[in-house]
């Protein structure tokens, strides 16, 4: 799992640690053991401690992990993110044991299978309804999900392989795709992946019929079908309103390829006016990077990041969660891609004031 962490071969540990690939796969497969010379060599490479190798064992399921994968992607890059889930997971549930994150509980809906796209507008209105949010904007797709009490994170190395991904966990955890240059897209993804954790509760996704439904549920949750209907005209009378829909997409933080597509889904647009749609953003070079784009910040996620500021208000420090979970800080930082507070040294603490005394 260590290894696949950190996107290694055999071939690639072997040579760092001067054994044949043979031998490492003995290893991996229990057919021989270690010395403990090999296990300090092995530690630090992987940057954990040698306790890890003889306590850990993996805590994700697979039907946990609602994951997409491009095709181009590797075969290897589901394996990395499953090693990666597994220790973004033990790092939130140790946080969970010093801390009072946000409660996390999401609305229940029974078996995804019977649901019918018209079930997936009225659920996603029910839990805009629940977490009163009204019809309108969502200012932050990021901190809604924080708020909800769910981790939201990336995993860069692996961005441009993987789309966004979920681990459904006692405290959920979204991964944004950080390659993706677009907000609206980053967005959606979320969107996407909330849509996974309410839908798809212990259920294994990744196909056609899943993926579908996840991806309703974020239209849906995003441009809610009222507010589609009731924009609609002031977007396309007969032909588009591209300075219209651009002013649109700045409000509402969606993609005009994404308007276009949820216009279509609820019949606003014809097949040929929709391709027409399309067509036009292909033609002005907008089908992977709309003019707006730069207009709309990325949301940066801030749950993770608090909760290292509030330990170490605590005497919690860097060292100390690497300690309790078996690797480095440098391990946690390349893992959150957060520079998390280190233990003050000497040199770092404040300057006393000089001791006075009277002069006689």
């Amino acid at each position: 799992m260590l290894r696949l962490y950190n996107d290694m071969s055999l071939d690639e540990i072997a040579a760092k640690v001067g054994k044949t690939r043979q031998y490492l796969h003995k290893l991996e497969t229990g057919q021989t053991q270690p010395t403990a010379e090999l296990i300090h060599e092995l530690s630090d490479l992987l940057h954990v401690m040698p306790e890890i190798f003889t306590h850990m064992k993996p805590v994700l399921q697979e039907e946990q992990i609602h994951f997409r994968s491009k095709r181009t992607s590797r075969q290897l890059a589901k394996k990395v993110v499953v090693s990666r889930g597994d220790y973004i997971t033990r790092l939130v549930g140790y946080i969970d044991t010093k801390l009072k994150l946000p409660v996390y509980a999401m609305p229940s809906f029974g078996n995804s299978e019977s649901l019918d796209v018209n079930d997936i507008e009225r659920i996603a209105e029910d839990c805009r309804n629940q977490w009163g949010l009204g019809l309108g904007p969502i200012s932050s797709m990021s901190r809604l999900c924080e708020n909800l009490g769910i981790v939201v994170t990336s995993f860069p190395s692996i961005s441009k392989e993987v789309d966004a991904l979920s681990l459904a966990t006692k405290r959920p955890v979204i991964v944004r795709n950080e390659a993706k240059e677009s907000a609206c897209r980053q967005r959606f993804d979320i969107g996407h992946e909330l849509g996974h954790l309410v839908l798809h509760d212990a259920v294994v996704t990744g196909d056609h019929f899943t993926e579908s439904q996840a991806n309703r549920f974020s239209g849906a949750f995003l441009i809610p079908r009222a507010m589609m209907k009731t924009h609609l005209p002031s977007l396309f009378r007969g032909r588009f309103n591209w300075t219209e829909m651009g002013e649109f997409k700045k409000t509402w933080k969606v993609s005009k390829a994404a308007i276009l597509y949820r216009a279509r889904q609820l019949d606003l647009l014809s097949q040929e006016q929709y391709l027409s749609g399309v067509i036009y953003l292909k033609r002005t070079g907008e089908a992977t990077t709309e003019k707006e784009d730069y207009l709309i910040a990325k949301e940066e996620p801030e749950l993770l990041m608090n909760c290292f500021k509030a330990l170490a208000k605590k005497g919690i420090y860097a060292e100390d969660i690497s300690s309790a979970l078996s690797v480095t800080p440098e391990f946690l930082e390349e893992l959150t891609n957060l520079a998390i507070p280190r233990k003050p040294t000497s040199s770092d603490d404040r300057i006393r004031a000089p001791s006075l005394r009277i002069v006689e």
